[in-house]
């Protein structure tokens, strides 16, 4: 192994740290045919025949482990996969670039929590998007990526075992030069919820400052009592403020208030 291998081996854990919730879950112990769930990645992974550009990889939350990587990742990037085998997700942060890292510990931060809200069958159609510089292993230059995410493996308790990561190199720099992200999925009723990283502001509906800030935190994944945490103010005065978002957006329910806020661009 070169000696910039094990310079980088040395900092095991500087990152990954920041993502040990999801090592935390109560993950069920049931026996999954885990060889026959890697022989389909690679699978997938011949079929697909793009392998220019284009990398499928798989984590597993259980300890932060890459459970699945193809091989041609080192000559996009420059680091083997046997790289990524030895470090596991911290391999993975270690070579993004350092002014991105901070939205994404948040952004995983907001996908967690949405996820850990969801029942089963809303996590099986679950999905996020993000766009991000990874910096190549030898010139440490910036290389822009589009990175799919689905849940690949979710458990009898309703965890996320593995994800599946399909991670396509852009050619060139995408419109906006920063760390993007989104995610979507199928609520209990039917009403398909999408939330991204900016949304513009419409003034179509007049809703107040603070109904924004909370209408941002309900998008996020928090319920009434966490966003009254993260605020300062009372459960009730958040129930307030949910009311008169629901009545200005003439909403349903929750989810048709959630589909029309992301609808009407309102934050």
């Amino acid at each position: 192994m070169d000696q910039f291998l094990i310079n980088k081996l040395s900092t095991q854990n500087k990152f990954s740290e920041k993502f040990i919730q999801w090592t935390e879950q109560d993950f069920c112990s049931y026996q999954q045919n885990e060889s026959k769930l890697m022989e389909d990645l690679a699978m997938i992974s011949d079929n697909i025949g793009m392998k220019e550009g284009l990398i499928i990889a798989c984590i597993d939350y259980r300890d932060l482990s890459i459970a699945f990587c193809t091989d041609n990742v080192g000559d996009i990037i420059g680091y083997p996969s046997s790289y990524f085998k030895k470090r596991g997700f911290e391999g993975v942060l270690d070579m993004i670039h350092p002014e991105d890292r901070e939205i994404l510990y948040k952004f995983q931060d907001i996908i967690f929590g949405v996820l850990s809200k969801l029942n089963f069958e809303e996590k099986k159609g679950f999905e996020f998007t993000y766009v991000v510089r990874w910096l190549h292993k030898e010139t440490q230059i910036a290389k822009w990526f589009l990175t799919k995410v689905k849940p690949y493996w979710i458990d009898d308790n309703g965890n996320v075992v593995m994800d599946l990561h399909i991670v396509a190199h852009l050619t060139s720099p995408p419109a906006v030069k920063e760390f993007d992200w989104g995610y979507s999925y199928t609520s209990h009723d039917g009403t398909r919820i999408a939330c991204y990283k900016n949304e513009p502001v419409s003034v179509e509906i007049p809703l107040t400052k603070k109904e924004k800030e909370i209408g941002s935190l309900m998008l996020e994944g928090l319920d009434s009592k966490e966003i009254a945490e993260k605020l300062f103010i009372s459960v009730n005065t958040v129930f307030t403020h949910r009311k008169k978002i629901m009545k200005k957006l003439k909403a349903k329910n929750t989810g048709d208030m959630i589909k029309k806020l992301m609808d009407q661009r309102t934050l």
